[in-house]
């Protein structure tokens, strides 16, 4: 099973990008969907999460701006991205959970934001 993440790219400061993921065939008992993100020189950290039941969960640095959603019927989790900041350069990444506990990953998609 393969995430496939769509959206992102370029933007200026106070922009706004959208991303969507969703896995390359069903996948049962997803749980956790979220996005993640990588900085150049730095981890790959969470950014939002949201459970099957619809409860989010967001970085400090994100809160107001960013929302986390998803569509449990067709499998897929989407951020939207407002007021962006050229802190949020990085390659975000969908993560998804299942109750069985696997893992998955997106390949990566390249936000940049310039000032």
């Amino acid at each position: 099973v393969q995430l496939q993440a769509s959206g992102g790219g370029l933007a200026q400061a106070g922009g706004s990008l959208r991303f969507s993921c969703a896995p390359s065939r069903s996948v049962f008992g997803i749980n956790v969907m979220g996005w993640y993100r990588q900085a150049p020189g730095k981890q790959r950290d969470l950014v939002a999460t949201i459970s099957r039941g619809g409860n989010t969960n967001y970085i400090e640095a994100v809160k107001g701006r960013f929302t986390i959603s998803r569509d449990n019927a067709k499998n897929t989790v989407y951020l939207q991205m407002n007021n962006l900041k050229p802190e949020d350069t990085a390659v975000y990444y969908c993560n998804f959970k299942t109750i069985m506990n696997n893992v998955y990953w997106g390949q990566g998609t390249q936000v940049t934001v310039s000032s």
